[in-house]
């Protein structure tokens, strides 16, 4: 039976507790990924499978920096979430079981990779890019409450979704590469272009299901032009057809989003 609106039942309370472990589980599992106190750093883990020159979509070692933002707004988020009078809010409760899952399955997949299992961590981000495109379903079918639930939870969970969209390629082309395994004999090149081309067709897709959200795109433009950078960077791998293909996929991502942005407001002025 679900709650009324506005009365918390003891299942919010217990959902909200959820949350709150998982970000400690995340948070604390983030510390093995980077090496700062045990456990060995993501891109020395499993022969450097996953460092910044490995494949020809592997983003540049600074990209990585937008896991601060994406942990300290899990931990806003988590905070926020257990409020009282945040218990009973509905997109709370429906999205707090999936948002607490995408927590977890992000520690598992450090694990994965602290395991040097780097076929196993392609299936954890791919179920967790799955789950985050849930999130993203459930969050923009309504309204945020206020602004600070926009940029708590909205924006947190969509900066989230659009690295996880383009980690979940570069993780693909670091376990391919590591078995020397080249589909169609195409080349890493080409691969590197075909798979940005598709990084390209997701974000118009999360544009147009979005109605434009920024966030979502601000990430995975991010992700693309550090994609670019790192093949032009003299002691990487050098690959001008992934670079352009990079620059060109994160343009057609920020032009998406607003064209849609304003299409979308338009429209809606005329109601």
């Amino acid at each position: 039976m679900t709650p009324q609106v506005g009365t918390t039942s003891p299942t919010d309370s217990i959902r909200s507790t959820v949350v709150a472990l998982s970000a400690v589980v995340a948070v604390l599992c983030s510390f093995l990924g980077s090496g700062a106190v045990a456990g060995t750093p993501i891109s020395e883990a499993a022969g450097g499978a996953l460092s910044a020159d490995a494949t020809a979509v592997a983003p540049g070692g600074a990209a990585f920096s937008i896991w601060t933002l994406i942990y300290l707004g899990l931990i806003a988020l988590a905070v926020w979430q257990a409020l009282p009078q945040q218990r009973a809010n509905p997109r709370q409760r429906q999205a707090r079981w999936w948002i607490a899952a995408s927590m977890l399955l992000y520690a598992a997949w450090i694990l994965a990779v602290q395991f040097d299992l780097v076929w196993l961590s392609v299936v954890v981000i791919t179920a967790l890019l799955g789950v985050l495109a849930r999130v993203f379903v459930l969050l923009t079918a309504t309204r945020p409450e206020s602004r600070l639930e926009a940029v708590v939870v909205d924006g947190t969970m969509f900066v989230y979704l659009g690295w996880v969209a383009v980690a979940t390629v570069a993780n693909i082309a670091a376990a391919l590469q590591a078995d020397r395994l080249d589909p169609l004999d195409l080349g890493a090149n080409a691969w590197g272009v075909i798979v940005l081309a598709l990084v390209a067709v997701v974000s118009v897709f999360l544009a147009v299901v979005g109605r434009g959200r920024l966030a979502v795109t601000a990430a995975i433009v991010w992700g693309l032009m550090w994609i670019a950078l790192a093949r032009i960077d003299s002691d990487g791998w050098q690959s001008t057809p992934a670079a352009v293909a990079a620059t060109v996929a994160a343009v057609v991502a920020a032009g998406s989003a607003v064209v849609v942005r304003i299409t979308t407001s338009r429209a809606e002025s005329r109601f």
